[in-house]
């Protein structure tokens, strides 16, 4: 859990052991999946795609009182003979593989007292993600920001991308539906359907529907934004998720869940969706629980936008949500001040003027 001294972020090409040995108190761990084969594995763009990759990636984060270790890239293996499994999923070994590497790198960033960012790629990556948090606290819960469920299961999915699917294979409620992948032989769901809300669904598949209904998993959708508004929107999440104690939060943050004339450099965008200050409201909330634990930025791809204006503006949004959810706040981050000096008296200002003359 977040606390509120300075934190502290390692570079990816630390290991673990050196990164862990010599801190005082959590940090942040980015994590950037970047596969070899971006359009075949996590949807991440080449390692430039990111505006929010390369040496820049930290000083956001410093901004808002972090010491950032950036670790990198994460590798992954390109996985031969790959591709549509049973005229149902696409890449599933490789996309397998690598959130399994992912997971394994994330658990040991929060063992050893971190907070994580995981930046994607697409948002399959909370397969890995979700998974290697919950090795560590089983009873955390999810605050999934999305225009999308992505709890499409493979029997259900009209394109058989793994990035519309991810939640089907961590609920448990869902097991039965979910056939085996070659791949996923290392994945055992790990959420309750009262374990995860969803904020900002404008685009549900009728499977979905179905699923979210049936089970009677917490969402809500844009009219539940229009109608309630915001703060209600949170309290309720807040209520739904936490009332019965509180308890680590894992957030999966889409950036489709904007409206496309803020994010517009993303692969699925929807008309329809969160405004700028609603976004950066609930990036708030989620900080002030003090709860937040790991949380994933996903889907932005400049190599969707139109023209470098679009690349940069989803970018910058990006680093808000991320900067905010770690105390980035709209009156600025600030650092600690103390006191205000006090001006020189009129006598020692006359005094002052003599010994110049």
């Amino acid at each position: 859990m977040l606390r509120e001294e300075k934190r502290r972020v390692s570079r990816i090409r630390a290991s673990a052991s050196t990164a862990s040995s010599s801190h005082h108190g959590p940090s942040q761990w980015l994590l950037r999946p970047a596969p070899p084969d971006a359009g075949r594995l996590l949807g991440a763009g080449p390692p430039e795609a990111g505006a929010l990759g390369g040496p820049h990636r930290g000083p956001f984060l410093q901004g808002a009182g972090c010491q950032v270790y950036d670790f990198g890239d994460l590798s992954f293996t390109e996985v031969p003979n790959d591709g549509i499994y049973n005229n149902l999923v696409n890449y599933p070994r490789s996309v397998g593989s690598a959130s399994q590497i992912l997971a394994d790198t994330l658990h040991d960033a929060v063992a050893a007292g971190h907070s994580c960012v995981t930046i994607g790629g697409d948002h399959s990556l909370a397969l890995g993600s979700i998974t290697g948090h919950t090795r560590q606290y089983p009873h955390l819960c999810v605050i999934w920001i999305d225009a999308h469920a992505d709890i499409n299961t493979p029997l259900t999915s009209a394109s058989g991308n793994l990035h519309g699917q991810p939640v089907s294979f961590l609920l448990r409620e869902l097991q039965d539906k979910v056939p085996q992948l070659p791949g996923f032989s290392w994945i055992k769901p790990c959420l309750s359907q009262s374990d995860i809300a969803y904020i900002g669904l404008r685009d549900v598949d009728p499977a979905e529907h179905y699923i979210l209904k049936n089970h009677n998993i917490q969402y809500f959708s844009m009219r539940d934004i229009d109608r309630f508004g915001i703060q209600k929107v949170m309290e309720r999440t807040f209520d739904h998720l936490l009332g019965r104690g509180h308890r680590p939060i894992h957030l999966s943050f889409d950036i489709d869940a904007f409206d496309p004339a803020l994010a517009p450099a993303t692969g699925t965008p929807v008309l329809g969706g969160l405004t700028y200050r609603e976004g950066m409201y609930i990036s708030e909330e989620i900080h002030n629980t003090g709860l937040l634990s790991a949380m994933d930025l996903v889907e932005v791809n400049p190599l969707l936008a139109a023209s470098e204006e679009e690349v940069n503006a989803t970018a910058k949004l990006a680093v808000d949500v991320i900067a905010t959810c770690f105390g980035q706040t709209r009156e600025g981050a600030h650092s600690v001040f103390d006191d205000l000096p006090t001006p020189s008296s009129p006598d020692e200002l006359d005094s002052e003027e003599e010994i110049r003359l």
